[in-house]
């Protein structure tokens, strides 16, 4: 809510299923416990092969390769967290030697979302038959995403877990429109005569967004101007926008496109430019 920010891009998700069937029924704990594998105890051995106790991703395949030097010059200049009605942050969690907006807007995290083993609302003292888990991993441009099933069962089998089944559920690519594109540097300046505030640049947006529908199939240069904040509460039951933001946002909005009428051509024109000298 302090700076207006512009984002070029987004995130993917990938959402997928871990499963272990040891067997149809579940059985007394007392008379064939010992003797019995347990699928929750498996299971959750396994997850924490995937992702360790500080929520670090283990498996190496599914790194990206994108947080270069450029990406982390733009993230020094970005403060997660904070804001009145923020989370506190979880010290020593993620990736190591990141900042905080590096391993957001610059890492990928795999998440657990769910997992269920027997019946947690009513809990037998038996050894539960099956355990499954619903995991998503958050991810940047360099991410061989679309191979996750093979790199996950390839790290599962390597430590010993050849009976977890992995299920693809879905998934949608990540999207970063270069930050030298001419585009950024014009509605970067936009931004801040507007506003009269320096504005924030995000190489992408920690969240995922269709955006691929725009920068990948229709192959258009992508600039995201959010008109909230944070603490928004977003997806929840008290999902809010301040007055002054959206205020704000419209008046930033409206010069966006006045400019982008007036200078369309030329602008248009040197981001053909740009392109045609990177390739």
């Amino acid at each position: 809510a302090v700076r207006p920010t512009l984002f070029l891009g987004s995130r993917g998700a990938a959402n997928f299923r871990l499963t272990i069937r040891a067997r149809d029924n579940a059985y007394h704990s007392g008379n064939w416990g010992g003797l019995l594998s347990n699928p929750g105890t498996q299971l959750a051995n396994a997850l924490a092969c995937l992702v360790n106790a500080k929520g670090v991703l283990q498996v190496a395949a599914l790194k990206p390769d994108s947080l270069t030097d450029a990406v982390r010059a733009i993230l020094s200049d970005i403060e997660v967290g904070g804001m009145p009605g923020d989370p506190a942050l979880a010290d020593g969690w993620g990736e190591q030697g990141l900042t905080p907006a590096e391993r957001l807007y610059g890492w990928n995290t795999l998440e657990v979302l769910a997992f269920e083993t027997g019946n947690p609302a009513r809990p037998m003292n038996a050894i539960p038959g099956s355990a499954t888990a619903v995991c998503q991993l958050r991810f940047v441009v360099g991410t061989d995403w679309e191979n996750l099933v093979r790199h996950v069962e390839s790290h599962l089998h390597q430590h010993g877990f050849d009976n977890v089944s992995v299920e693809f559920m879905r998934g949608s690519p990540a999207t970063r429109l270069d930050p030298q594109d001419p585009l950024v540097a014009w509605a970067l300046d936009t931004l801040a005569r507007s506003s009269g505030k320096k504005p924030a640049l995000l190489p992408n947006l920690g969240g995922s967004l269709p955006n691929e529908v725009f920068a990948d199939i229709l192959g258009l240069p992508t600039l995201w101007v959010p008109h909230s904040y944070p603490a928004c509460g977003q997806h929840g039951v008290n999902e809010h926008m301040l007055t002054s933001v959206a205020r704000e946002g419209l008046a930033i909005m409206t010069r966006l496109f006045w400019q982008l009428g007036e200078e369309g051509e030329q602008l248009m024109s040197r981001h053909h430019q740009w392109r045609r000298g990177e390739q």
